[in-house]
């Protein structure tokens, strides 16, 4: 008879068996390994077992998100895998479900993760997010001065100096932080593509790293392209000079794809971006790489401190009733201590918001799910929108006037996990 067992990894009994998940699921080479230990470190790391062996791992790690003004508690799901025999068992599902709960009861009011296909989290209740913009363009075409001074080469081992400057940069709305230092750690020690490195420049109180960027090699070493995995600046002259850096490489490096930051639209600062696109084949060849997509995901954990926290300016406060359904509870022990966050609420949005369980009679009513509820919180798509697309529903004049109140800027994590 088979038996399961959720329990926290245990690395002198677990390791090989989780090399060997990730190596069944493509994610791990011998090359990589390193990376993938680098990781768990840092986790939080919880195994199914099946038959007294791992055969499914989730890992998750602490963080916060930017809601506006606020920095809110969060926890990242950053790997979830299942071994060959394992597949279709409602293990990673289960196992996942488990990790966040004990998460969110160590404070966690605020779930994301990176989705392989959108679709299996929602079944958690994860709403898509927003679209995150790449840019590809040839650095010659750069129109800004090249960097004059000389940078610093970044390796592996700064990674605190990196880690603490990441922390530190400018953020927007929705942007994210992943507080443990060995995340970084494994992003720069290595993964699919043929190289890494990072340059940056140490103007910081005690010769601290002040801005920096860090790059990985997607195509030839020599001509490229590059990705600029991250960036990391408070002012424009900071950000103007990384620029500045990547136009340095122009004497080689064909194209280089940057991820947008907050507000920066980065064709503002190319020449005759049309043209180039149409003559340059590296930039035709990896074109689809310079594009949007939405492949992030997120939901509330706890409706009330997160409303707590929502502070929304320029425009009248709504009040109403909230139908909430949440489908994680499918997946969770029926004795647990946290079974997700369906219920119903009266829900105060404004200058001073919040949610109180019960419901008004006097107020008219919002039903959704958590997907969409969280989606319409964090300013990915208006309630109006919501409507049309996903599992959100309530009388027209309400809709239009969550739609008036929530103008929040697009939410960018500006932070893989």
């Amino acid at each position: 008879m088979t038996t399961t067992l959720f329990r926290p990894y245990d690395d002198s009994r677990d390791k090989d068996a989780v090399h060997r998940i990730w190596r069944e699921t493509g994610w791990l080479t011998d090359e990589i390994t390193e990376v993938m230990d680098a990781q768990i470190r840092c986790s939080r790391a919880e195994v199914a077992q099946i038959d007294g062996e791992a055969e499914c791992l989730v890992l998750t790690i602490p963080g916060t998100i930017r809601y506006l003004d606020s920095d809110l508690p969060l926890e990242c799901v950053t790997a979830v895998t299942t071994s060959r025999i394992a597949r279709k068992q409602k293990l990673a599902a289960r196992l996942t479900a488990q990790a966040i709960a004990a998460d969110v009861a160590d404070g966690a009011i605020v779930s994301a993760l990176g989705m392989f296909e959108q679709g299996y989290y929602d079944r958690l209740g994860f709403g898509t997010g927003g679209y995150v913009h790449w840019y590809g363009f040839d650095p010659a075409d750069l129109r800004v001065p090249g960097a004059t001074r000389v940078p610093r080469r970044l390796e592996p081992q700064d990674f605190q100096l990196v880690h603490a400057n990441r922390l530190s940069r400018r953020r927007g709305h929705g942007s994210c932080t992943l507080t443990p230092a060995g995340f970084t750690h494994a992003d720069m020690l290595g993964g699919r593509t043929k190289g890494r490195f990072g340059l940056g420049f140490c103007d910081g109180p005690g010769g601290r790293l002040s801005h920096h960027l860090w790059m990985r090699v997607a195509g030839d070493v020599g001509q490229g392209p590059y990705e600029v995995a991250w960036m990391a600046f408070k002012t424009r002259e900071q950000f103007l000079e990384l620029m500045g850096l990547i136009k340095n490489l122009s004497d080689q490096v064909r194209a280089v794809f940057v991820r947008e930051s907050h507000g920066i639209q980065l064709q503002d600062l190319v020449s005759k971006p049309f043209r180039r696109r149409r003559q340059d084949a590296a930039l035709r060849e990896w074109g689809d790489r310079a594009g949007v997509a939405a492949y992030w995901q997120a939901r509330i954990c706890d409706v009330g401190r997160c409303l707590d926290k929502t502070v929304l300016r320029g425009g009248d406060e709504v009040r109403f009733n909230l139908v909430l359904s949440d489908p994680i509870d499918q997946f969770l022990p029926a004795d647990g201590p946290w079974r997700g966050v369906a219920g119903e609420y009266v829900v105060t949005l404004g200058g001073s918001s919040g949610a109180q369980p019960g419901s008004d009679d006097a107020l008219p009513i919002l039903t959704a799910s958590v997907n969409a509820f969280s989606r319409m919180w964090l300013g990915v798509r208006p309630a109006t929108a919501l409507n049309f697309t996903d599992d959100l529903s309530g009388p027209p004049e309400l809709l239009e006037a969550l739609d008036s109140l929530l103008r929040l800027p697009d939410p960018q994590p500006d932070w893989d996990f």
